[in-house]
């Protein structure tokens, strides 16, 4: 149903640039890397300025004219726009350049087909494919249209088009079925990894900021690391020993994208579930980007979406080895909880200071202390033993309990509210 990329496939890529706070801005190098990635080759970029979209083909009808041009010129096979298309704009360019034209989010969507390996990663890019095609069903099959007639072929009054679908809603029930129930596995796990109280860390990040690469060099793995757009797509997850703090779960993530299309969000939704429910998310930034400001901005806006904005987050400036100035580092937000380091995976320098400041945090958020409770206040003790926080156990002289205990912040202030005599 979907045809991607074939190696060596000529491209051109289309550029408008809008006036600021018009229309969603995009980064025409990144779409070059979007295209790379996707295994064409970007043979020319025609660039335009226009004050709003034209509804008809986006781009006016002079630039479609000088496209026409181009693709005799440098025999371009396909026609990518930086932005995102309307199903009847994508129509109106293919019947006049009589090629194929598709937009960012299906650029996007192309790239995650070819990358995904893993059972849940292929079901999750086909609900997200079966629902950009919805909209677009018309292209290239306008005779669907029609009814159905003739002798034998008489229905119920069903176009081809509508029977097409109703085939592609009962595709997406089956897939969110089976998505579900992959869902519910997953959160078996976690549930799991919290009754041995093992902590989970997820890597977050745009794409390319060095996401696997970091992952392998805390875990010792072997993750595919690659310098383009999209390489890891299927989440990992490592167990990685943390010095003063037990074992914790290592999850490398999908990367993100600016403007990541809704569809991708929704359908990798379970996926970036893990997110949500971590101790601790590492936001991995190219501090080598010039652009690594907004990338923040954009992953910010994702952990939003998702509702991870509230999960406390240390951000990993990655590849110092690219600055010449920079030197591995942690910043602390007044003056004790470390904020950011500055490290580099690829060389390895930083990385203790980074191990460190896990630790930090984690037992930042953690309380641990002795405490020291009355006969009477028996009730909290039995609270913290079912929150499996008491460590050790003992009975001073005047029948006091003295408790060494560890457990969420949360938990504690949550324990302490209710438990602990006013």
């Amino acid at each position: 149903m979907f045809d991607n990329f074939e190696g060596g496939q000529r491209a051109a890529i289309v550029h408008v640039n809008f006036p600021l706070g018009t229309v969603e801005r995009e980064d025409v190098e990144e779409c070059k890397e979007l295209v790379y990635s996707a295994g064409a080759e970007v043979v020319t970029v025609l660039q335009s300025t226009r004050q709003r979209p034209d509804p008809k083909y986006f781009i006016g009808s002079g630039k479609v004219e000088k496209l026409v041009s181009a693709i005799e010129d440098h025999e371009i096979e396909i026609i990518i726009f930086n932005h995102a298309l309307s199903p009847a704009q994508q129509r109106n360019l293919e019947r006049s350049l009589q090629l194929r034209v598709i937009d960012r989010t299906g650029l996007i969507l192309d790239i995650f087909a070819q990358r995904a390996q893993t059972y849940e990663g292929k079901l999750q890019v086909e609900l997200a494919q079966l629902r950009y095609l919805s909209t677009r069903l018309i292209r290239g099959w306008t005779h669907l249209e029609r009814q159905k007639g003739g002798i034998g072929l008489r229905g119920p009054g069903e176009t081809q088009l509508e029977t097409d679908r109703r085939l592609i809603r009962l595709r997406i029930q089956y897939i969110q079925q089976r998505l579900e129930k992959v869902s519910r596995q997953r959160q078996q796990g976690r549930q799991n990894r919290q009754r041995h109280e093992t902590p989970t860390i997820s890597l977050v990040g745009y794409t390319n900021a060095g996401k696997s690469s970091l992952f392998n060099a805390l875990t010792d793995a072997s993750v595919y690391a690659h310098d383009q757009l999209f390489a890891t797509l299927d989440p990992t997850l490592r167990q990685v020993a943390i010095p003063g703090v037990a074992n914790v779960i290592l999850a490398d993530t999908v990367g993100f994208i600016r403007h990541l299309p809704h569809t991708l969000v929704a359908a990798f939704r379970s996926t970036l579930e893990q997110t949500r429910q971590s101790a601790l998310v590492l936001h991995v930034v190219d501090a080598a980007s010039d652009e690594w400001e907004r990338n923040i901005e954009s992953v910010q806006q994702v952990l939003s979406e998702i509702e991870a904005d509230s999960v406390p987050q240390l951000l990993i400036m990655n590849k110092i080895d690219l600055l010449p100035q920079a030197q591995p580092r942690i910043e602390y937000e007044s003056g004790s909880k470390p904020t950011r380091v500055w490290c580099s995976a690829k060389s390895g320098v930083g990385l203790d200071l980074l191990r460190e400041a896990v630790a930090m945090l984690l037992r930042y958020d953690r309380v641990q202390r002795q405490l020291v409770l009355s006969p009477n206040q028996g009730e909290l003790r039995a609270a913290l033993y079912r929150h499996k926080a008491i460590n050790n156990e003992e009975v001073d002289d005047k029948g006091n309990w003295v408790l060494d205990i560890d457990l969420e912040r949360d938990v504690w202030e949550y324990l302490r509210s209710y438990h602990v005599p006013k």
